[in-house]
């Protein structure tokens, strides 16, 4: 009896064994579960039905619940139906025997699904504000996930969840400014951390590469982090301004084209405010074109409208208020390819620079000091400074090397308004344009500087002083100063140099308040050269005992020889009034006089002006200036040949109005002279042949000049006064 009930008990507990096993592994198919599980469904949300075909039963012994599964179930929500793959779902024995929410654990896997609805189903259980941000932005899209919920007691939802799954063909507009296309991804969220892999993205027909980007929660805020890659991406003009205004940069960007691995991690509030952002790229930059805004035609000639750097490999870094820039390549400034080098440092509000440009086959040039670039040779120009933003901008130092050509500056100090503030020294050596050897150097002494050297060539320097619209361009200084001067030569131009330049100059509110220089040329003949300004008037006086170095910067006349030269101006209100003397010379060719003389009839005169040249025992002339009008009170010249008196004026650039007389030097000696014999080639033999003069009129736009002449029978007055006075005078 004994064994009957031991085998009937032994096989009882076989069979709950292999029931048990039964159920646990295999389980069975029913829908008697079906009432139960959307009625858990609805404590969570009573808007939500539910369609279930047979649910799987599995039985989960060592935690003492059920296991059910369906599959092809349609989750339906306000008339949307949500297509389910699979719904997993955990019921505890306990709580159903207690009559409690049985329900701990449900497991989503979906069918594919259109994202906006997945995410509406999402916040109806979990309200966090990156769901409600995602509904905003996301603007289509399919995914397959799958979503892990587990609820207390009470049937409330935990904080832990999780969701992942894959996105295919997703559409996100960035605050209508910004359409991300063809959005591929796949990505794991839980209640912590929002993990994306493999994103991919278009944006402007351009493809982007996220390897891995992760967003985690800190409190109220989350660390985005992740990987970004680009490939032959390219960017017009518009575009760009899409995304930065061209302002802020400071750079008018035509177009860019570029590759680039990025590693980025930031911080973003509830309120969307990113911080603490923090980015390393390694950036190859095929093609930046930029519209050149620089008025550096005096410098690179060639330089074109769009300036082009291209195949330029960058390192970039940007931590918090830090901000890193080194790169290098190739720059299409000319015709031909240059290379750069760049370092830029941003610390809050300072900007540490190093710049190397060099310049292989193309032209340089600086006008003001005759130096210009060989051409099969390279120059290196370099930049190292720094700068507060919108304040004053300090070069350590600036450098021009050429072979045996050097330029040195140091600690040049500019305002926010380009002016000078301050500068340390200055070092040039070079063979300029002309040939010329220039050796000189520029040093701060005590708030003062001292210029000496062995050879300077001012030649274009003089040209630039002498040109009246230069006034505005030479104002380049904050401060007052004085510069004292100890030069061996200075080259005047390339045939005449002046010896021992000694003196100095002051400048006083971005004006020559004095200037005092003395030298010598060759022969020992002097070259004396003053401004002194007392606050209402300036006087500017020049005397060189060789008239040909300055005669010669007007090019229109040729062959001037021997002559001195004295020059008077005072300036006061603005007005400039000058007296110019010129005292035995000869002039070779002035095209405006040989017309004359041609058209006057003075065929004789006119031949030896061209010649072995006319010559002249006094030239004065007697004009002022105000803003670009020269007005030529008298200009008046004597020789053995002839005697010009003229007035008029000269507006720069567009008009020229003179009128004089012009007289045959016998005409007049005979005239003052009172011999009633003029002469068989001037008078005739017959009375009433021939003029004592012409008078002539001289007007139009500078290359475009009218000449009229008329015979005269009588000189004026005024002529004669004047004649008489230079007669005398020797």
């Amino acid at each position: 009896m004994i064994r009957i009930i031991y085998r009937t008990l032994l096989s009882l507990i076989i069979l709950l064994l292999i029931i048990m096993v039964y159920l646990s592994t295999i389980g069975i198919k029913t829908d008697k579960f079906n009432s139960k599980i959307i009625s858990q469904i609805k404590q969570l949300e009573p808007n939500i039905k539910l369609s279930l075909n047979d649910v799987g039963f599995t039985l989960d012994p060592f935690n003492f619940g059920v296991n059910l599964k369906t599959i092809g179930t349609d989750l339906i929500y306000r008339n949307k139906i949500i297509g389910i793959e699979t719904i997993k779902s955990k019921i505890s024995i306990k709580s159903i025997l207690q009559n409690k929410f049985s329900l701990t654990e449900i497991s989503i896997s979906t069918k594919s699904l259109i994202i906006k609805d997945l995410i509406a189903f999402i916040r109806l259980f979990n309200n966090d504000p990156k769901f409600f941000i995602a509904e905003k932005i996301i603007k289509k899209g399919y995914l397959v996930a799958d979503l892990k919920l587990e609820f207390d007691d009470s049937g409330n939802i935990k904080e832990i969840f999780k969701l992942n799954g894959l996105v295919k063909d997703g559409k996100i507009d960035l605050f209508k400014k910004h359409v991300l296309n063809k959005i591929d991804f796949n990505f794991e969220i839980d209640q912590e951390l929002l993990k994306f892999n493999e994103i991919k993205i278009t944006l402007d027909d351009n493809n982007f590469l996220i390897p891995k980007l992760v967003a985690s929660k800190q409190k109220n805020e989350h660390i985005i982090s992740g990987k970004l890659y680009t490939s032959n991406t390219i960017f017009s003009k518009n575009k760009i301004n899409n995304f930065v205004n061209n302002d802020f940069l400071d750079l008018d960007i035509q177009e860019i084209s570029f590759s680039s691995k990025n590693d980025f991690k930031f911080k973003i509030n509830k309120n969307f405010k990113v911080k603490n952002l923090d980015i390393k790229s390694d950036i190859d930059l095929d093609n930046l074109r930029l519209k050149n805004s620089l008025e550096l035609k005096k410098i690179f000639p060639k330089i074109k409208k769009d300036l082009i750097f291209k195949n330029q490999k960058i390192k970039l870094e940007y931590k918090k208020d830090d901000l890193s820039i080194v790169g290098s390549g190739e720059a299409l400034l000319q015709n031909k390819i240059d290379k750069i080098d760049y370092e830029i440092y941003k610390k809050k509000e300072e900007i540490k620079f190093k710049t190397k440009l060099k310049i292989l086959r193309n032209p340089f040039k600086i006008d003001f000091i005759n130096f210009q670039k060989d051409t099969n040779s390279d120059l290196e120009l370099k930049f190292i400074g720094k700068s507060q933003i919108k304040e004053k901008l300090l070069f350590n130092e600036i450098s021009l090397k050429e072979k045996n050509k050097t330029i040195f500056i140091k600690n040049l100090i500019l305002s926010k308004d380009n002016k000078i503030d301050d500068l340390g020294n200055i070092k040039i050596d070079y063979i300029d344009n002309d040939g010329l050897k220039n050796n000189l150097e520029l040093k701060k002494k005590n708030d003062d500087f001292l210029i000496s050297g062995n050879s300077f060539n001012i030649n274009n320097i003089i040209d630039e002083l002498l040109d009246s619209e230069n006034d505005k361009k030479l104002k380049l200084f904050n401060k007052n100063f004085k510069i004292i001067f100890d030069v061996n030569k200075i080259y005047l131009n390339k045939d005449n140099n002046i010896n021992n330049l000694k003196g100095f100059l002051s400048f006083n509110n971005n004006e020559i308040s004095e200037l005092n220089l003395d030298s010598k040329f060759s022969n020992n003949k002097k070259i004396k050269f003053t401004i002194k300004d007392n606050g209402n008037e300036k006087v500017t006086t020049l005397y060189s005992h060789k008239a040909k170095p300055f005669v010669d910067r007007y090019k229109f006349i040729k062959g001037f020889e021997e002559g001195d030269l004295d020059f008077y101006s005072t300036k006061k209100n603005g007005i400039t009034n000058s007296i110019l003397k010129i005292d035995n010379f000869k002039i070779q060719e002035i095209p405006v006089l040989a017309k004359l003389l041609t058209l006057a009839s003075l065929q004789g005169i006119a031949d030896l002006l061209t010649g072995e040249g006319v010559r002249f025992t006094d030239f004065e002339m007697k004009f002022s200036n105000k803003d670009k009008l020269m007005t030529i009170e008298e200009l008046y010249a004597i020789g053995p040949a002839i005697s010009i008196l003229l007035e008029g004026y000269i507006q720069s650039k567009k008009l020229i109005s003179l009128r004089g007389t012009l007289v045959p030097a016998t005409t007049v000696n005979r005239t003052i002279s009172s011999i009633p014999l003029i002469g068989d080639i001037l008078v005739g033999k017959k009375v009433g042949e021939g003029v004592f003069g012409v008078s002539f009129k001289i007007k139009g736009p500078p290359g475009n000049l009218e000449t009229t002449v008329n015979p005269i029978k009588t000189l004026t007055p005024r002529f004669i006064t004047r004649t008489l006075e230079k007669i005398k005078k020797n």
